[in-house]
């Protein structure tokens, strides 16, 4: 993925150079966007026709790199109407709502129309702090 949000760059800093704390998330879950969103949100998520983030697990960094991938497959299904095409995905820390903590571009887009499947395999998803 392309980028730490803000909100994640702050834990970050926090954790890593202050004596602040930092508040780890406990879950983790995927969003898919038909517009960018940026390192201070926004984008356009998609909503509805059976629509919701789905949870995601991540391997321990490699090092040297900083690398994660994601260690079981993460699968969405659209049900009762279109998605339009999917460009870029988020990492969440919430269900709904919550915070983004990175977001990337998609290798290639996909159109995803009613009960098409769009399924991240293992390791599709890599993090990587450079």
């Amino acid at each position: 993925m392309a980028a730490l949000s803000d909100h994640a760059e702050a834990l970050l800093l926090d954790w890593l150079m202050t004596n602040g704390t930092a508040t780890r998330p406990t879950a983790w879950y995927v969003g898919l966007y038909t517009a960018a969103p940026s390192d201070s949100g926004g984008g356009t998520e998609v909503s509805g026709s059976g629509y919701a983030r789905e949870a995601v697990t991540f391997a321990a960094a490699t090092s040297p790199g900083g690398t994660t991938s994601n260690t079981g497959a993460v699968t969405f299904t659209a049900s009762g109407g279109n998605w339009g095409t999917i460009t870029h995905i988020g990492i969440h820390d919430a269900l709904s709502g919550g915070n983004l903590l990175w977001h990337g571009a998609m290798t290639a887009s996909k159109i995803v129309n009613d009960g098409d499947t769009l399924e991240f395999s293992i390791g599709n998803i890599d993090l990587t702090i450079a």
